[in-house]
C-alpha cells in the first residue's frame, strides 16, 4: 500500500494527514507547533499519525508540506540582512517605491511607511546599462562592481539581490555580477531578478527579488533541518513544498525560490476545498477558512482557484503568482470591544491568540472573544472531542457581560448575538471582495467552509451571500493538510514582450509561448513528471495602448494549436475588461507578459464513501441542548459527525460535533450528508 502524508504548520497547531492512496482511508493528528524549530513539531505529528495507522515511517511514499516559514519571517521581521546591487542611478529604487498611500484622503498623515527589506546603506550601484530591447548601452564596469561588492562583504550581509535595469530583456550583466559575487562573497546566497521575476517594472521586480533573498536563509535552514529530521526518523520519501499557487515543488527548489511560498498555508486550504467540492459535484464555489485570528476567502471557478499576480504579506506586496486569497482580521479569538467615543460594538482585528486565548479556554484570557460569544449562545457545547476538551461557560458569560454593560443591553445573550452578527458581517465583506468586486454574483456559487471556527459560522454566511449549498468537508480543521496531500507538482515560466497587436503576428506569439512551455516542462521532467503526463495553462497580460496596468487572460490551448491567436486574445481581453469595468475602448491593444504554468497529474487518491443510511440521523444523536436564536432560547439537537451515514438529513437548529470543529445548522435549514462525507447545508423549501 502507498501512503501520502500531508503536513500543514499553523501558528498554534501542526496538522498531519496520512492518506492510503488505494482506499482513501485517512488518519489525522494534531500536535503543538514548535516555532523555534517547526521540524520538531512536524516529526512529532508524523510519528503520532503513523502509530495511529499502524504503519512504519518507512512506508510513507511522499511527504507534502504547506509551510508558513517564509510568511512568518516577513511578518516577524527576522529575515536575512540583504545586500542589493542596482544599476547606477537606481540606488533608491526601494525607497521611492510606488506613489501609493493606503487609506482615504490625507491617509499619509498617519501612515507609517514600511522599511524596505534591503537597507539603503546595504545598497550599491554598478556602472553598466541594458536597453529595453536587450541591447548593451554601457558595458559593465567589473572593477567598480568588485569594489562595491567588497563594501557589502564588510557590512556583513547574509544574502544578496542583484536587480539591474531591463535585465528581463537581457540578463548578461546580472549573471556576470553574480559570478563576481561568488568570488567576493563566497557562501552568500544570491538572487537574480532575471530569474525570480523576468518581467518589466523595475520596482516590482526588485522588491520581489529582495523578498526572495530576505527569507531564503531561513527557508533553506528549515527545509534542510526537516529533510534531515525525516531521514533520522526513517522516512526516505521525497519532500515537496506547497507553493502559493497551490502546486508542489521540490524542497530544494523551494529553498532556492522561497518568495513563491509566501501564501503556502492558505493555498493548501483552497486546494483541499477543490478536492472535496469536486467529489460533491460543485465546480464553482467560494472558500471560507476561519481560524483563531483571521479568515481567508477565495473564489474557485470551474474547479480552478482564481490566481493573482500579487502576493501581500503584512505591509509587503510582491509580484508572485498565488491563489487570490483575501484575509480579514476575524477569527474565533477576535476580541470584542466598545470604544468610549462611539459606544459602537467592534469585533477584531485584535485577537486573544493561543495565549492567553478566549476566556472559555481557562488559560488566563479574560477579554470577550467570538468563541466566548458562541459559548454563551450555546453554539459551542461545553464539552468537545468526546469530553476531552471542556469549555468554561461561566468565564465566557463574565467576559461577554462587559460588552452588555458597556452598551446597556438587557442580557449577556443579546451582547453575544451582536458579536456574532458583526463578525459574520466582517467575513461577508471579505467574501464580497473576491466575488462582487470581481464581477461575480455569489449566488451562482456554493460556499465551502473549513478551519476550526468556519463551520460554526458557515450557515449564517450562506444566508448572507445566498451561496448554496454550504459545504462542510469532513475534518474541516485539517483541510489544509488534505490540500497538501491531494495536489500536484507545478512549475512556471514567464517573460515580458511588449508588442502592439499591429506590430506582431500569431507566429511570433506562438514562438514565445512554445519556448516558455518547453522550459517549464523540462524543469518539471527533472522532478520525475514525464512530459506525456504534463498539462499546461497559458496566460497573457494585455492592456490598451497607454493604459497603466494589465489584465491577465487565459488562452485556450486549442487556439494556441491552430486558431486565430490575436483575435482570440482580443476577444478574451474585451470580455474580461467588460466584466471588470463595464465598458470597452477603441484603443489598440498590447500584449505585455506571457506565462506558462505546467502541472503534473493529480494524485490518484481514492476517496472514502460513507455507508448508506436513510434520512433519519437518530443513530448519531447524542443529546439535546438549548441555543439562543432570535431573542430566545430554543431546543437544538447535538449529533456526533463520526456516526452520521450518507443520506442522513440533519434539520436545524442542530449542532454537529467532531474532533476538530463544530458545525451549526440554523432553523429552517438542513444538512444532508453526502456520500463523500461532506455536509451540504441548504434552506428548507417553503
Amino acid at each position: 500500500m502507498t501512503y501520502r502524508l500531508g503536513v500543514d504548520v499553523g501558528g498554534t497547531f501542526t496538522d498531519v494527514l496520512l492518506v492510503e492512496e488505494d482506499t482513501g482511508t485517512s488518519y489525522r493528528a494534531k500536535t503543538a507547533s514548535t516555532p523555534q524549530d517547526q521540524s520538531i513539531g512536524v516529526c512529532s505529528g508524523i510519528q503520532k499519525v503513523c502509530a495511529d495507522a499502524g504503519i512504519e515511517l518507512s512506508d510513507v511514499a511522499q511527504v507534502l508540506h504547506g509551510t508558513t516559514v517564509a510568511t512568518n519571517a516577513i511578518l516577524q521581521g527576522r529575515g536575512a540582512r540583504v545586500g542589493l546591487v542596482t544599476t547606477e542611478g537606481f540606488r533608491q529604487v526601494l525607497q521611492i517605491a510606488r506613489s501609493y498611500v493606503p487609506g482615504g484622503l490625507a491617509g499619509w498623515i498617519i501612515w507609517p511607511k514600511p522599511e524596505p527589506l534591503a537597507k539603503l546603506e546595504h545598497t550599491v550601484e554598478v556602472p553598466g546599462r541594458i536597453a529595453a530591447d536587450g541591447s548593451v548601452v554601457t558595458p559593465l564596469d567589473e572593477d567598480r562592481t568588485r569594489a562595491n561588492l567588497r563594501t557589502l562583504a564588510d557590512a556583513g550581509i547574509e544574502a544578496l539581490t542583484i536587480s539591474l535595469i531591463n535585465s528581463y530583456a537581457n540578463d548578461e550583466h546580472e549573471r556576470r555580477v553574480a559570478e563576481i559575487a561568488a568570488e567576493e562573497l563566497p557562501g552568500i546566497p544570491v538572487s537574480l531578478s532575471s530569474h525570480v521575476l523576468p518581467e518589466m517594472r523595475e520596482y516590482e521586480r526588485t522588491v520581489t527579488t529582495v523578498a526572495n533573498s530576505y527569507v531564503q536563509p531561513e527557508v533553506s535552514r528549515y527545509v534542510r533541518n526537516l529533510d534531515n529530521s525525516l531521514c533520522e526518523n526513517g522516512i526516505s520519501a521525497p519532500l515537496s513544498i506547497l507553493r502559493s499557487d497551490g502546486g508542489l515543488t521540490e524542497a530544494s527548489k523551494a529553498a532556492e525560490d522561497p518568495v513563491a511560498l509566501l501564501l503556502s498555508g492558505p493555498a493548501g486550504g483552497v486546494t483541499g476545498a477543490v478536492w472535496f467540492a469536486e467529489q460533491a459535484g460543485f465546480p464553482d464555489f467560494l472558500t471560507f477558512d476561519m481560524g483563531g485570528t483571521s479568515t481567508d476567502v477565495a473564489l474557485v471557478l470551474d474547479g480552478k482557484p482564481r490566481v493573482g499576480r500579487e502576493t501581500a504579506v503584512g505591509d509587503l506586496t510582491v509580484r508572485a503568482t498565488s491563489v487570490d486569497v483575501r484575509t480579514v482580521g476575524a477569527g474565533g479569538g477576535s476580541i470584542s470591544h466598545v470604544p468610549e467615543l462611539t459606544k459602537a460594538l467592534r469585533v477584531g482585528p485584535q485577537s486573544a491568540g493561543a495565549a492567553p486565548g478566549p476566556a472559555a479556554y481557562g488559560t488566563g484570557g479574560t477579554e470577550p472573544t467570538v468563541t466566548d460569544a458562541n459559548v454563551v449562545l450555546g453554539y459551542l457545547p461545553s464539552e468537545l472531542a468526546g469530553g476531552e476538551i471542556s469549555l468554561d461557560v461561566d468565564a465566557s458569560r463574565t467576559a461577554v457581560a462587559t460588552i452588555a454593560d458597556a452598551m446597556g443591553l438587557p442580557s449577556v445573550e443579546a451582547a453575544a448575538a451582536g458579536i456574532v452578527d458583526i463578525v459574520n458581517e466582517n467575513m461577508f465583506g471579505a467574501l464580497r471582495l473576491v466575488s462582487v468586486q470581481q464581477g461575480f454574483d455569489p449566488r451562482d456559487f456554493a460556499l465551502v467552509s473549513f478551519g476550526g471556527a468556519g463551520p460554526l459560522h458557515a450557515n449564517a454566511l450562506g444566508r448572507l451571500t445566498g451561496s448554496w449549498p454550504v459545504i462542510v468537508p469532513p475534518s474541516p480543521g485539517v483541510l489544509c493538510a488534505y490540500g497538501d496531500a491531494t495536489t500536484c507538482a507545478r512549475d512556471e515560466s514567464a517573460r515580458t514582450l511588449v508588442r502592439a497587436f499591429s506590430a506582431t503576428t500569431d507566429d511570433e506569439l506562438r514562438g514565445v509561448i512554445g519556448e516558455l512551455a518547453d522550459s517549464a516542462a523540462e524543469r518539471l521532467a527533472t522532478e520525475g513528471v514525464p512530459r506525456d503526463q504534463q498539462n499546461a495553462r497559458y496566460q497573457v497580460d494585455l492592456r490598451y495602448h497607454g493604459q497603466g496596468f494589465e489584465i491577465p487572460v487565459e488562452l485556450d490551448p486549442e487556439t494556441l494549436d491552430g486558431g486565430d491567436l490575436l483575435a482570440a486574445l482580443g476577444a478574451a481581453f474585451d470580455a474580461e475588461h467588460k466584466r471588470l469595468f463595464s465598458f470597452l475602448l477603441d484603443n489598440e491593444r498590447e500584449v505585455i507578459n506571457f506565462r506558462v504554468t505546467v502541472s503534473g497529474p493529480r494524485p490518484d487518491v481514492a476517496w472514502q464513501r460513507l455507508d448508506e443510511g436513510t434520512d433519519d440521523p437518530s443513530q448519531a444523536l447524542t443529546r439535546d441542548t438549548e441555543v439562543w436564536m432570535d431573542g430566545a432560547y430554543i431546543k437544538a439537537a447535538i449529533y456526533d459527525r463520526d456516526k452520521l451515514l450518507a443520506g442522513n438529513v440533519v434539520t436545524g437548529p442542530a449542532i454537529v460535533v467532531e474532533m476538530d470543529s463544530t458545525t451549526l445548522v440554523l432553523p429552517d435549514h438542513a444538512a444532508t450528508v453526502h456520500t463523500s462525507g461532506s455536509l451540504l447545508i441548504r434552506p428548507l423549501e417553503g
